[in-house]
């Protein structure tokens, strides 16, 4: 499955490892040395100036105009609806012609 993290950026949620709050991260030396790593590799994407979050992935790190709040709501729906049971199949396999037809009369 895939989140839309804001800032015209989808990733796969199964590569999020983490989904930070931005303050969180200029607070930390050791976050703003991973920071400064990646971005000497050149993998971070998104603007820093609108960035409310920090979203860090295995190989990328995406600063995002999204709450962590509302990046989390989405995650969870997307592990919720990847629980769901998938019935289209037996959808397929009915067809038309089994339906039972009514006359209009009996409907009324």
């Amino acid at each position: 499955m895939f989140i839309h993290i804001g800032n015209d950026n989808v990733i796969q949620s199964k590569d999020v490892i983490s989904i930070i709050d931005r303050n969180v991260v200029t607070s930390s030396s050791i976050m703003e040395e991973m920071m400064e790593n990646m971005g000497q590799q050149q993998k971070i994407f998104g603007p820093m100036d609108e960035a409310k979050s920090v979203v860090v992935t295995t190989e990328e790190i995406y600063y995002s105009s999204l709450s962590v709040s509302t990046l989390k709501k989405r995650a969870s729906m997307i592990s919720t609806i990847s629980k769901l049971d998938d019935f289209s199949d037996e959808l397929d396999d009915s067809s038309d012609d089994e339906l039972e037809e009514i006359p209009l009369k009996e409907q009324l």
